[in-house]
């Protein structure tokens, strides 16, 4: 089969598309033609040499796919070929064929493309588990979320609209602060313009917030904690500001009860993942199905591409998702 493969580790220009071995579909897993595949920030780490795939993972790009079943492994059961999948991987998106998981395969909505249903998996999951899982989000409560026009941003915010919590975000334009708008967002920040706490101060009535998703990191870090009320929970899903965090007193986070999670989807177990994904879909299948929550996209590439894609993503020029769409020319 043919796949984005790398020169080496650096910028996109490593990428390219080559031969790799055809994966074959093990014990209650589904070998999958893939028709799209999309960019995430790991993608871009990996890349670069500085994350690297769980062990046994498919060394190929690649966080999440759909397409079409192609075979049906040993022990699988209530799947066949020409079903249309999307799911979640821990590596192996970028290429032709894909193997699967089937308790980690979800059914493509009526109606939905190749490319909106590869736009989901990722974030959304990404999402889901640290507001609910790991966040224990409730209706009434306030979220903050810091890069709300980003992939897992724009899947958060609809999220916590459905559980009928409220959102308020930052983003770096005012362009991308009225999309999150659109999305279900109650207020915005430009972060150009300094510190985001006075910001949530005046939205909650000086209040706080209950959970806080965050991909920023260190520089973030202390109006983070000072921004989430009493029992509030930050949950840091990067680091892209850096991760060294200097001089934060400790006596501030033991008097106000707060909680600070470092979570990661890709190096769960398969077993989490496949219960995730359950709970996801049950949550969500509906959702989807009527239009009320969708993936958000923002440019969808050829995958002959890819290397310009990247540089877009790292740009941080998108709203929502890019996708890739994999042809089999």
């Amino acid at each position: 089969m043919k796949a984005v493969l790398m020169k080496g580790f650096g910028g996109p220009e490593v990428l390219y598309i080559g031969e790799a071995p055809d994966p074959v579909p093990g014990e209650g897993e589904l070998l999958v033609r893939v028709h799209a595949t999309a960019l995430n920030r790991a993608d871009l780490l990996q890349r670069r040499g500085q994350y690297p795939p769980p062990p046994g993972a498919s060394e190929v790009l690649g966080l999440e796919m759909a397409g079409e079943v192609v075979r049906v492994g040993p022990g699988c059961e209530g799947w066949q070929p020409g079903d249309k999948v999307f799911a979640l991987l821990p590596g192996g998106g970028y290429a032709q064929y894909a193997v699967v998981p089937q308790g980690m395969a979800m059914r493509i909505p009526e109606g939905f493309s190749y490319e909106q249903a590869a736009a989901i998996p990722e974030v959304f999951l990404t999402a889901y588990l640290n507001l609910f899982w790991l966040g224990g989000l409730r209706e009434g409560q306030t979220v903050l979320v810091h890069a709300g026009a980003s992939g897992v941003g724009t899947a958060a915010i609809q999220l916590i609209r459905e559980a009928g919590a409220t959102s308020i975000v930052t983003a770096g334009s005012s362009e991308k602060i009225q999309r999150c708008l659109e999305l279900g967002a109650k207020a915005g920040w430009n972060y150009h313009d300094g510190s985001f706490l006075p910001f949530v101060r005046e939205q909650t009535g000086g209040e706080g917030v209950h959970i806080i998703l965050d991909f920023v990191g260190a520089p973030y870090f202390d109006d983070n904690i000072r921004a989430l009320r009493r029992d509030g929970r930050l949950i840091v899903i990067g680091t892209m500001g850096g991760t060294d965090v200097q001089h934060f007193n400790l006596g501030y986070l033991l008097a106000n009860r707060l909680q600070v999670i470092g979570t990661a989807l890709r190096s769960r177990s398969v077993a989490d993942k496949i219960g995730l994904t359950c709970d996801f879909w049950a949550f969500a299948e509906g959702r989807f199905a009527d239009g009320r929550m969708k993936p958000v996209i923002d440019t969808v590439f050829d995958w002959e591409d890819v290397v310009e894609a990247h540089r877009y993503m790292e740009a941080n020029r998108n709203v929502g998702k890019i996708v890739l769409r994999v042809t089999h020319d």
